[in-house]
């Protein structure tokens, strides 16, 4: 069967059709387009829970779950939910659940290394684009083949880290003894992983505990289905698939031609028994003979970047290198944005450092690259003054320029609506070098005096020094 978006009449038949706007939303016809882009959930819908909507809602509920099951590991706040994937492309429909980011503990390491390295990924942050990029997961190896050591670091990771874990071992009874700890089963952790040799006991651990479990079945899709098909016949439901990671000859194009058919067979196939979230390692570089710190790293964040592009729901990682993660979370937050709507902020006036009535007013885009680059390079040159925010709707300034977001009457409005006016006793305002060319016309419509700044706004601070005179 073929799995076809669903489309906004399909959805709206089965709704109460009442308009009756307990969901929030004025009519159920714009529940329904908010229901298909998922920005909103069926649970809004009150009148759906009425007996008499049953059967609507049974079928409203199978219509609009998305092809690659979503799957939920760990628990409150820090839980983190991977899949529900809906389309292969991302202008097809947003895509959301973002890639989750795990990194490797050893419990062949010392008690007091496991704490430090817990501390370090649950702390690692980066910001970017006004967003704070983070880690997601812990990822518990079991390298040292001993059932009791494997679940006595289970236990410290958790009692020193918050973030959801996996317990990755192969060894039946080494996640056993882990998960039967109270305190590492509260966290409902993923388990990695059921095997061609270990899928009944690992299986029945899944079931008995009720926990996601993960499916390794090294570059045979075959075999893969068949272990899928077998576990959810034993009442397994929560699955991910890992089809290996193979990255040296063609390796990695195998590896990516099997990404690429387990996601199409899923939702271009409707095939059921592939349609789960995948998880890939690429920390296994790291398992070369003697490998050079500087050069796994680099090739972990290379492959890594690969397999996120190519459809991958969750990573196991080792580095904490932040140059060598920081372009995977980039990445991350590129492919995870809405493809329609530009990344903003607000618009208005904004106040850096303390600024007095004759400190400098300058004036940006909404664009959120553009306001943060802005903002730092403000902040870092330690300069006060008044900031103004012109909503072009998303747009850089040269984007918003040529296509008229940025305009002279705009920045009139700006101006009288910011009340920047009343801070200042000067009127003089520094438009950026690449509107130039409106600076005639900001001039006629706000009688401001317009002068031109730097085509970089890492060049204010210099201009300011060069150009700007107190009134």
């Amino acid at each position: 069967m073929t799995h076809e978006r669903v489309s906004l009449l399909e959805v709206y038949k089965y709704l109460p059709q009442t308009n009756c706007g307990k969901c929030g939303e004025v009519s159920c016809m714009a529940f329904a387009s908010k229901l298909i882009e998922r920005k909103i959930t069926l649970d809004k819908c009150t009148p759906l829970k009425e007996p008499k909507y049953k059967e609507k809602l049974n079928k409203l509920i199978e219509l609009i779950t998305p092809p690659v099951k979503e799957i939920i590991i760990g628990v409150g706040d820090k839980a983190v939910k991977v899949g529900g994937k809906e389309v292969m492309y991302r202008h097809e429909l947003t895509f959301h659940n973002p890639t989750a980011i795990a990194i490797d503990v050893s419990d062949k390491m010392d008690d007091e290394k496991i704490i430090e390295r817990c501390k370090l990924i649950e702390s690692f942050q980066v910001t970017r684009i006004g967003q704070q990029l983070k880690l997601d997961m812990v990822a518990i190896r079991c390298a040292s083949q001993s059932i009791e050591r494997f679940a006595e670091v289970a236990s410290l990771v958790v009692k020193n880290c918050s973030l959801p874990i996996i317990l990755c071992s192969f060894d039946p009874e080494a996640l056993r003894e882990a998960i039967e700890q109270k305190i590492v089963l509260e966290r409902n952790p993923l388990l990695y992983a059921a095997t061609e040799k270990n899928w009944k006991e690992v299986g029945m651990l899944a079931k008995q505990y009720k926990l996601p479990v993960t499916i390794f079945s090294p570059n045979d899709l075959s075999m893969m289905k068949s272990l899928v098909h077998t576990l959810r016949r034993m009442g397994v439901e929560d699955l991910l698939l890992d089809p290996g990671f193979f990255y040296e000859g063609k390796g990695l194009m195998d590896t990516i031609n099997n990404l690429t058919m387990i996601r199409r067979s899923a939702i271009r196939k409707g095939d059921k028994d592939l349609g789960y979230p995948i998880l890939m390692v690429p920390a296994v570089v790291w398992a070369e003979e003697n490998p050079d710190p500087i050069l796994s790293s680099y090739k972990e964040a290379y492959f890594a970047s690969i397999l996120l592009n190519r459809y991958a729901d969750l990573l196991i990682m080792h580095t904490l290198e932040k140059w060598a993660l920081l372009p995977v979370l980039t990445l991350r937050q590129a492919i995870y944005t809405d493809p329609i709507k530009p990344v903003s902020v607000e618009p208005g006036l904004r106040i850096i450092g303390q600024p007095n009535e004759k400190s400098p007013v300058l004036i940006t885009t909404n664009f959120a690259l553009t306001y943060y680059t802005v903002e730092s390079d403000i902040e870092s040159g330690k300069i006060s003054c008044y900031l103004l925010v012109l909503d072009t709707g998303g747009l850089s300034v040269q984007s918003s320029v040529a296509g008229g977001q940025f305009t002279a009457a705009g920045v009139r409005d700006l101006i009288l609506s910011s009340g920047v006016e009343s801070k200042v006793k000067h009127k003089k305002l520094i438009i950026p070098g690449l509107a130039a060319r409106l600076r005639g016309d900001i001039e006629d419509l706000t009688k401001w005096e317009v002068m031109v700044g730097p085509m970089d706004s890492s060049e204010i601070k210099s201009f300011l020094e060069k150009y700007w005179k107190t009134p």
